[in-house]
């Protein structure tokens, strides 16, 4: 998919309804203070990048991508505020404690090494941790997940609620929490209707899970 029909896909009712979902869910995790600084690994086209920069309640704003092609659509559609670097998920070309929290919205759902992602994305955070992931227990998996995957979700790891709770396992990190949002993925009035009283009915099984953990004081990433 090229990098103008994927965030395009952002503009449409339902991309809109699960983009802003996705990010209120992240921001109340990832719970930013103002003027920090912000990493996104995995930035794509640079939609969530652009969300935080523009929220208002974080400084400096960086996102990083190994995918050329998306990294020059980010810079293209954003502010000149915002900076884009080439760069490796488990091997990001960053100081220690670079950043004060870390964004990654479902990049490491296509990273094999995604304990070592993990470990580089705490190594360069000061303070907290935030990812977006894709639920195995949800009705999205069964829809787009099974076989492979289809489209955009092609050879995706799905995770379960429990399975990303034991990602910081070994990490120098204090899991603070995880939720889940978009518990009917159709996206039409229904869902966005129904989604505030499913999620409290099934609280693990909407198809994004978002999970946050402060990094372990004293340590060295």
């Amino acid at each position: 998919m090229r990098p103008e029909q994927y965030d395009a896909w952002y503009a449409t009712c339902r991309g809109a309804w699960i983009g802003d979902e996705e990010y209120r869910l992240l921001e109340s995790l990832l719970d930013p203070r103002r003027g920090e600084t912000l990493l996104d690994v995995g930035c794509g086209t640079g939609y969530f990048t652009r969300r935080f920069a523009s929220g208002g309640a974080v400084g400096a704003v960086v996102g990083a991508d190994l995918d050329r092609d998306a990294l020059r659509f980010a810079a293209a559609h954003s502010s000149r505020d915002i900076g884009f670097v080439a760069a490796d998920a488990r091997r990001l070309p960053f100081r220690d404690r670079s950043f004060d929290v870390v964004i990654s919205v479902t990049a490491l759902c296509f990273v094999r090494e995604e304990q070592q992602a993990l470990r580089e994305m705490l190594r360069v955070a000061r303070r907290r941790v935030a990812l977006g992931l894709l639920n195995h227990r949800s009705l999205l998996y069964v829809l787009k997940g099974r076989g492979g995957g289809k489209g955009a979700y092609r050879g995706a790891r799905w995770h379960t609620p429990k399975a990303v709770a034991q990602l910081f396992n070994g990490l120098p990190a204090r899991e603070s929490g995880w939720r889940t949002a978009i518990m009917s993925p159709q996206g039409g009035k229904w869902s966005r209707r129904a989604e505030p009283r499913l999620r409290k009915i099934f609280p693990g099984l909407g198809a994004f899970i978002a999970a946050a953990a402060d990094v372990a004081p004293g340590t060295d990433g």
